[in-house]
This record gives structure tokens, C-alpha cells and sequence, in this order.
């Protein structure tokens, strides 16, 4: 058994164990109305079906923390059904499907390292790194002369992601993303 935690103090991505089920809390706030009792308001993820539910808590609420595996991996390759994965340390291989990566795979190119992340042995999601540094292999030239501050323009990466990057960035050129937000951070 994990830890207990109660509504009144938990936190965004910790895991609690709520009726049999494991949930990942996604967002939450606590609400004090003029009359009545204050409740806890979240929005909670099903880790193994996926499914976000909203619930709401009252603060005095306890929870069993749920022990989460995260493991580092080498991403090693896709195989058209499947992410392949390998811990560096015991060599041990490991298949995960595009449905359980989710979107988390759009930014992770071959031998990147992420953390894969279980749940009594059933992968539920993949961390990639926060940055990530991928080359613009498609973007439409930037215009001379274009000095619009905060103007941007589609670009698809190395992986086949599509981010929008600042006018000057070329074809060609190594860009950093932040794999949270997609969004395009510097020139690498």
C-alpha cells in the first residue's frame, strides 16, 4: 500500500487509488463557498482506460497513494503497431502500443531516452524528455523583410510532428521543442 493523502492536499500528476481504480490528478481546485462546506474539484485520469472524469472531494478526503513504476528506456524503434523500448541496464525489451503512448511519441526520435511509465506491470503513458533538439525537415521559406514579432509558420519536424516556429527558421535547421507544451523553444 502507498501513502495516504488527503483531498485537501494533493497535487497535479500524483497517483491515488479511488475505489479499485488508479487515477493520475490532471487539475484540481479547492472551492470555498459563502455557505456550506469547502470541496475539492478534479479532474482525474483512469491510468489504465484512459477515461478523465471530473469528481469532486471533500477536503478531509483520504486517498492510498498508488505506486507507479517509472522506468528509463532507450526508444529503439516503431514498428508500424508497437513502440519498442529496452532498459539500458538488464537489456529487457518491451512493446508498447501507439493507443497507450498516446501523443506522448510525436517528439521522441530513435535511441532518445524517455520514462515509461506502469502500474502493477501495464504501461499507461511515456515521459519524453521536457526538450527535445529535431531537425525541420519541411517549412516554407521565410520572407525578407517579415519582421513581425510573434509571427510564426507551420514546420514538420524529423518525427513527422507539426510545430509552429518563428518566419526565419529554414528548412534544414535544428530546432528545440518543448514536448509538454509542442511548442518551439530556440534554434539548437
Amino acid at each position: 500500500m502507498g501513502e495516504v493523502v488527503q483531498a485537501g492536499k494533493i497535487k497535479n500528476g500524483l497517483t491515488v487509488e479511488i475505489e479499485g481504480d488508479v487515477y493520475q490528478i490532471i487539475e484540481f481546485q479547492h472551492v470555498k463557498p459563502g455557505k456550506g462546506a469547502a470541496f475539492v474539484r478534479t479532474k482525474i485520469k483512469n491510468i489504465i482506460s484512459g477515461g478523465v472524469v471530473e469528481r469532486t472531494f471533500r477536503p478531509t478526503d483520504t486517498f492510498d497513494t498508488a505506486h507507479i513504476d517509472r522506468v528509463e528506456m532507450q526508444y529503439l524503434y516503431d514498428d508500424g503497431d508497437m513502440y519498442n523500448y529496452m532498459d539500458n541496464e538488464s537489456y529487457e525489451q518491451i512493446q508498447v502500443s501507439h493507443d497507450d503512448a498516446g501523443e506522448s511519441m510525436k517528439f521522441v526520435k530513435e535511441n532518445e531516452m524517455v520514462k515509461v511509465c506502469s502500474y502493477k506491470g501495464k504501461v499507461f503513458s511515456i515521459e519524453p524528455p521536457t526538450a527535445v533538439e529535431l531537425q525541420v525537415t519541411e517549412t516554407e521559406p521565410g520572407f525578407k523583410g517579415n519582421t513581425a514579432t510573434g509571427a510564426t509558420k507551420p514546420a514538420i519536424v524529423e518525427t513527422g510532428a507539426q510545430v509552429m516556429v518563428p518566419l526565419f527558421i529554414e528548412q534544414g535547421e535544428m530546432i528545440k521543442i518543448d514536448t509538454r507544451t509542442g511548442e518551439y523553444l530556440s534554434r539548437a
